[in-house]
């Protein structure tokens, strides 16, 4: 998906490189330090999951581990998050909120939309809300500010992104009808503003593949809001953060590079959570 006119220098690969190393060895020491100060700590994250009896039944390794990677998980994530918009500032003005008019008719179209959507009576196209600018009353302007995953604004090319950002992809039912909702709104606002929509684009962006790097993108609840065409999936979502068409292998390559910095402080921190262990 060719959506920029990419960076390919070598400069812009040792930087990117350079921010997902120290975004890991950040990460690494912050993660060990927090679980170990709360080693003698009955409410810190992993000790306060002990008197689940039914976890416990099972022994404590099961115990540790359950609950260390429910906060693996979580941080990491937070992690990667920050991580993209560290490498997306080195191209693009990067903003987490719009702010301006939205009318009356413009949300009663986004509703309307949705339901078709729901009901399954109408499968998403991006050609469904284009003009929906135009659908407008001055009397009944409001001013609304929305809070945006990623706003990117590529000064090179005019064009404006706005992406919210799962980094597994999943959306339940209430969530995937909210989530487009949000971003038709914020891109009525955004367009209202320019006054065109012709440099606006939205999308529903995950940090990798739940189904394997270059396999289809098969989520019901996300299709069933989202036309394909507004999907960042992984390699597509890294490439538009890094501005190049080797961005997503760049990011990979040098997080597997820096991923022994995070397994040792696991390491460290299952040393004293469980010290008789092999």
């Amino acid at each position: 998906m060719n959506l920029f006119t990419p960076s390919t220098s070598i400069d812009n690969e040792s930087a990117i490189r350079a921010i997902v190393r120290a975004a890991c060895k950040t990460f690494a020491g912050t993660f060990a330090e927090k679980h170990l100060s709360q080693l003698e700590n009955e409410d810190g994250i992993i000790n306060s999951k002990i008197h689940n009896v039914f976890i416990a039944a099972l022994g404590s390794e099961i115990q540790y581990y359950s609950a260390l990677c429910r906060s693996l998980d979580s941080s990491l994530g937070n992690m990667l998050e920050s991580m993209a918009i560290s490498i997306a500032e080195m191209h693009y003005k990067v903003t987490q909120e719009v702010n301006g008019n939205l009318y009356e008719e413009q949300t009663d179209f986004i509703a309307e939309l949705l339901e078709r959507y729901k009901s399954n009576e109408q499968k998403p196209k991006l050609e469904d809300y284009i003009g929906i600018t135009q659908k407008h009353n001055v009397g009944s302007k409001k001013n609304k500010r929305h809070v945006s995953d990623y706003y990117l604004y590529d000064e090179q090319n005019g064009m404006h992104y706005l992406i919210e950002l799962k980094i597994g992809g999943d959306l339940d039912n209430k969530k995937a009808r909210s989530e487009k909702e949000a971003l038709l709104e914020q891109y009525c606002i955004l367009a209202n503003t320019l006054g065109t929509e012709e440099k606006v684009r939205i999308y529903f962006a995950t940090a990798y593949n739940r189904y394997g790097e270059g396999r289809p993108w098969t989520q019901g609840r996300v299709l069933q809001f989202f036309a394909k065409d507004e999907l960042l999936i992984s390699a597509d979502f890294w490439n538009l953060v890094c501005k190049s068409e080797n961005g997503y292998e760049i990011v990979l390559d040098e997080y597997k590079k820096c991923a022994p910095m995070i397994i040792d402080a696991l390491k460290d921190i299952k040393d004293a959570y469980l010290p008789d262990a092999e």
